[in-house]
């Protein structure tokens, strides 16, 4: 059973969450600003939650991590789970793959299963998609979705709950029915540790592939996904791939966390000129053949390929193909993705491509 609701979770009249034991899996996204409360809290005044799901580290940490929880054993007797969080638009995100863990543990629980509540956040990367559909079904709890997605999360759960036949009650409350929505940018509170910012979600969707290689995107730094670079880095402007709408500039940064932690790393900003759309993922791809050519230091990690997930994206970074045989790739590609996109979509605006 699915249903799509356009009052607030406070006015949801189901017996689940008013008399129910209710869990909630939530970030810090999901604070509400009319009543200055946290959605969990709603259930504490009114002596029913369970527990709650979040993140491990505090909100801004160097470090990114999961929402843990011990699996069907947990969730036995719950009448309900309240699941929020923001997601950024890409299918990689850590948080929205730990929805889909969570979702097909629901499934597994057939009957016993609690019912989900997914109360809906706009999509910080617009409606924009980039990118494939997975070739594999190597990752799990990664839907069949492009690498941007441009989908919100409900959207991408009841897609979710349609891929894995599920049966438990799935409930999305719609984005629009938040006050938070109309008082707060969907990145003024950072959906994670390295998504500080207002333009780091529209970098993740290609940015967040250099995190299984051995260039990184400055996690540990204060400006994720802008920089990139490694201690091997020789910094040059001579034949770097800069697309239109782009800038770049050389520097340097040491990272207080992650990969190269206290060492000096040399490499480049990517700055997006306003008024232009930028797709990261193809600019990525770029200059990871950039660097494929010219460093035999750089190395794609086999967790990289099972991200990537698309052998046609895979052979233009080795060099085997041209940018024009990329660009026709992609272009099929995200039409494809389109088309099963908009069988899901709960808001009037649409999925699209960059032109």
């Amino acid at each position: 059973m699915f249903s799509f609701r356009t009052t607030p979770l406070e006015d949801q009249t189901d017996k689940a969450l008013l008399d129910g034991k209710v869990a909630c899996f939530c970030t810090q996204n999901c604070w509400d600003t009319y009543r200055d409360r946290y959605m969990y809290q709603l259930f504490a005044e009114r002596g029913n939650l369970a527990f709650v799901m979040n993140p491990r580290d505090t909100e801004l940490t160097p470090g990114t991590n999961h929402i843990q929880f011990d699996g069907p054993s947990q969730l036995e007797g719950l009448s309900a789970v309240v699941v929020e969080i923001q997601d950024v638009g890409a299918r990689y995100f850590n948080y929205t793959k730990d929805v889909f863990r969570l979702m097909s543990v629901l499934a597994d629980m057939g009957e016993d299963s609690p019912a989900m509540y997914v109360v809906d956040h706009i999509n910080p990367s617009g409606r924009f998609v980039e990118g494939s559909i997975p070739s594999d079904d190597k990752e799990d709890f990664v839907p069949k979705v492009a690498h941007r997605h441009g989908l919100t999360l409900g959207e991408l759960c009841s897609l979710y709950y349609n891929e894995i036949g599920a049966s438990f009650p799935l409930h999305v409350i719609s984005a629009h029915a938040s006050d938070a929505t109309r008082q707060l940018l969907p990145w003024t509170i950072a959906p994670a540790s390295d998504i500080p910012g207002m333009f780091t979600s529209l970098m993740y969707s290609g940015g967040g592939l250099w995190n299984n290689t051995s260039i990184t995107p400055a996690i540990g730094t204060s400006r994720p996904y802008e920089y990139l670079g490694a201690p091997f880095i020789k910094p040059t402007m001579e034949k770097i791939p800069v697309p239109e709408g782009v800038l770049m500039r050389t520097c340097s940064f040491t990272p207080a966390a992650g990969r190269y932690q206290g060492e000096r790393c040399y490499g480049y900003q990517i700055m997006l000129v306003p008024g232009y759309e930028y797709h990261s993922l193809l600019h990525t791809l770029q200059l990871m053949r950039y660097f494929t050519e010219r460093y035999s230091q750089f190395e794609l990690y086999e967790e990289f390929f099972r991200k990537l997930s698309d052998p046609v994206m895979a052979s233009y970074i080795h060099g085997d193909i041209s940018l024009n045989d990329l660009r026709e790739h992609v272009k099929l590609e995200e039409q494809k993705w389109i088309r099963k996109a908009k069988r899901f979509c709960l808001y009037d605006d649409q999925p699209l491509r960059m032109k």
